[in-house]
């Protein structure tokens, strides 16, 4: 029951405060700000996301191993067991059998509560123990002999919860604010009245109602899968909040100033005049693209995706030229030391022989040399400035930035990225931003997670490029692998090594490397083995990189810090260990490190046996594709967004209960009917994106 105070409107859930509803006090309501509780109305939006049945008792002997289940009956006695672990051990009986409940953690009152003939129904999954049939840590609840069954008349929702809150307290607190709803408290539906009819919905009252208590009767699979019609018409509002703040991003962005920066008729010319290749037309066409948006005193916020190997670094070079053209800084950030780096490199090897200073700087670069980078970067001297997230430190201040150039972005906190831009707010002009990744980005992610930016597509390879021959041998044929390799380096080729690990340890990934290069180096005596990993410095990591771009280091055993940017056409064999533990997207951006030059390029995934059903899944798809597209789309839909862009840390992309492959059907008219809120309900725009994204909307400024 709610505590009423005559004090409080109960109309309206947002003014309520939490601890107005039973059994909430300080220690809880801190719990539940954890999960972005901080009223009512926030309860009734934490969806459950599975449920359990309980509206039926299952007799004793009916029980099957690894079911959930309800069971009745009278206890026949208990006692505490010294094992391994000390348990309680407490019989029950129903007509047709004998069962054990078991429970590690107990105390003595609840141990004198479970007393012979006392008559008890309980809740758990079904397990073989020792003693039989048994239920570990089951709920349960002492009844009286004349309460009948079932007591529950809905399926029991299951919700995301934090440390130290139990299921059954946070169901009983959403309860009360279900009872609230019922009771006539206000819920405002932003929906227009015929996009309602066209879902052909219930009330977005009576959708909340049945999400949380859905009749017994209630289709589970339809439930379980997020299909039924009451959940696709919050997906759909959810999506909706979250394409509409997008779109508010980019229209907060373009009420800001940029420097107009027009294209450059010297040094743009200069470069391409000395390549030793020719952009490709769809280089030529994004840099056409990102030219414009440059020349326009709106800030750019333009997104190129190309595939490993695509050519994304050249347009980012003639973009930094173009900007230094007009007297501006350009900031390049990396998010790892290596591919920082990479791009200090190439930078400083196209542009030579061009009036361009370029400065680099990362944790990792101390003492007289970090003051000088800081003096030419604060003094203007620096056009062009490299680096990974150690550009973001107070210390770092930019006389004139006018370009950012971020990579792979999606490693990136949102944190990060809003301090960077800010460090270029200088004279009431913001950055232009161009952001690259080479993680392709399937279309549902387009229209979901980057409906603020401009997109522009490298949508071929550079002449010469061959596709990577992908083949999966098990590690019991590990003999075979070094044969290939003493082939490989014995006709003038270079390999990787690469190795992987389940923990996210940097210790222990790089501990890995060290082990399987000692080995390697028994194994192939003849052969220059190097190793790098991430917690080697630069100056080492740099000898090693340098070592092996020049030939003398023929296999390069590395942990995942070679991902992104290591560039050695020579290398034409690519092994990686245990690649079951990866994700396709990480896959395909380990296996895009070799076929960069014209010999035929093979890539190893050497596998632990026995593999999951999942994990034939996965590595069939990357023995079967090389197209970076359908193999993130194939990524998005066994692992989510989150997981594929590493951005569970930018608060932007956790859903309730949309699902982005799931859902993609009601993507296309997402756009259609957040042009119908603009024109016809402005009103409604922010009360939405609030209800769905609440504390989110401080990152509105990235």
């Amino acid at each position: 029951m709610v505590q009423k105070s005559t004090t409080v409107s109960y109309k309206d859930l947002t003014q309520i405060p939490l601890t107005h509803l039973k059994g909430v006090g300080p220690a809880l309501q801190k719990k539940l700000a954890n999960l972005n509780i901080h009223h009512p109305l926030d309860l009734l939006f934490h969806l459950p996301f599975r449920y359990q049945d309980r509206t039926h008792v299952t007799s004793i002997a009916g029980l099957q191993v690894g079911s959930d289940v309800v069971i009745e009956g009278h206890i026949l006695g208990s006692a505490i067991v010294f094992g391994r672990r000390r348990s309680l051990l407490v019989k029950i009986q129903d007509q047709s059998g004998i069962a054990t409940l078991r429970f590690f953690h107990f105390s003595g009152a609840q141990k004198n509560s479970l007393v012979e003939g006392r008559r008890i129904r309980c809740f758990g999954e079904v397990r073989w123990g020792r003693s039989g049939i048994e239920l570990y840590h089951p709920e349960y609840k002492i009844i009286g002999e004349q309460d009948q069954f079932p007591s529950s008349k809905t399926l029991t929702p299951i919700y995301p919860s934090t440390d130290g809150l139990q299921q059954n307290r946070l169901r009983s607190i959403i309860e009360q604010a279900l009872i609230l709803l019922k009771q006539g408290a206000y819920l405002k539906d932003y929906f227009p009245a015929k996009l309602n009819q066209e879902f052909s919905t219930h009330s977005l009252k009576d959708a909340l109602l049945y999400i949380h208590q859905p009749p017994k009767n209630a289709q589970l699979d339809k439930l379980e899968a997020g299909l039924h019609p009451t959940q696709q018409r919050l997906a759909f509002e959810e999506l909706l909040a979250h394409y509409l703040c997008l779109r508010r991003l980019r229209e907060n962005a373009q009420q800001d100033k940029a420097p107009p920066l027009n294209a450059d008729t010297k040094l743009i010319p200069a470069l391409l005049q000395n390549l030793p290749f020719k952009l490709t037309k769809a280089q030529q066409k994004v840099f056409s693209d990102v030219c414009k948006d440059l020349a326009t005193n709106k800030p750019m916020l333009r997104l190129i995706q190309g595939d490993v190997g695509s050519g994304k670094t050249i347009v980012a070079i003639l973009a930094a030229l173009q900007t230094t053209g007009n007297g501006y800084q350009v900031a390049v950030m990396a998010p790892t030391e290596i591919l920082a780096e990479q791009h200090f490199l190439n930078f400083s090897e196209l542009l030579k022989n061009l009036d361009a200073e370029i400065a680099f700087l990362s944790g990792k670069v101390k003492g007289t040399k970090r003051a000088e980078a800081l003096a030419l970067i604060g003094n203007g001297q620096a056009h062009i400035v490299i680096g990974t997230h150690a550009l973001f430190q107070e210390e770092v201040i930019f006389k004139r930035l006018g370009l950012m150039v971020i990579d792979e972005q999606h490693r990136f906190g949102v944190h990060q990225r809003l301090a960077l831009r800010e460090k270029g707010q200088n004279h009431g002009l913001s950055p232009h931003q161009l952001i690259m990744t080479a993680t392709p980005i399937p279309r549902t992610l387009m229209m979901s997670a980057y409906a603020d930016l401009d997109c522009s597509i490298i949508d071929e390879l550079p002449p010469g490029r061959s596709p990577v021959n992908t083949v999966l041998i098990a590690e019991n044929r590990r003999p075979q692998v070094i044969e290939r390799i003493q082939d490989a380096c014995a006709s003038g080729r270079q390999a990787y090594w690469v190795c992987t690990l389940i923990e996210e340890s940097e210790v222990l990934q790089c501990q890995a490397a060290e082990v399987t290069f000692a080995k390697l180096q028994q194994q192939l005596q003849h052969i220059e083995v190097g190793l790098i990993h991430g917690r080697m410095n630069a100056r080492e990591k740099s000898e090693i990189m340098g070592r092996f771009k020049t030939g003398s280091i023929k296999l390069l055993v590395a942990t995942t810090v070679i991902e992104v940017g290591v560039d050695v056409p020579n290398a034409s064999l690519m092994i990686i260990e245990n690649p079951e533990r990866l994700g396709l997207a990480q896959l395909h951006q380990l296996r895009g490190r070799v076929g960069r030059g014209s010999e035929k390029s093979h890539c190893l995934l050497l596998y632990q046996s026995p593999l999951s059903e999942l994990g034939k899944q996965r590595l069939e798809i990357m023995r079967g594709s090389n197209d970076g597209f359908y193999i993130a789309q194939k990524d998005l839909e066994i692992r989510g967004p989150g997981e594929v862009l590493g951005i569970r840390q930018t608060g932007l992309m956790e859903y309730k209960i949309a699902n982005l492959s799931r859902d993609s059907h009601l993507l296309d008219n997402i756009k259609a009917w957040a042009e119908n809120l603009r024109e016809q309900h402005p009103a409604n725009i922010d009360p939405l994106i609030e209800r769905w994204l609440s504390v989110k909307q401080q990152y509105g400024n990235v």
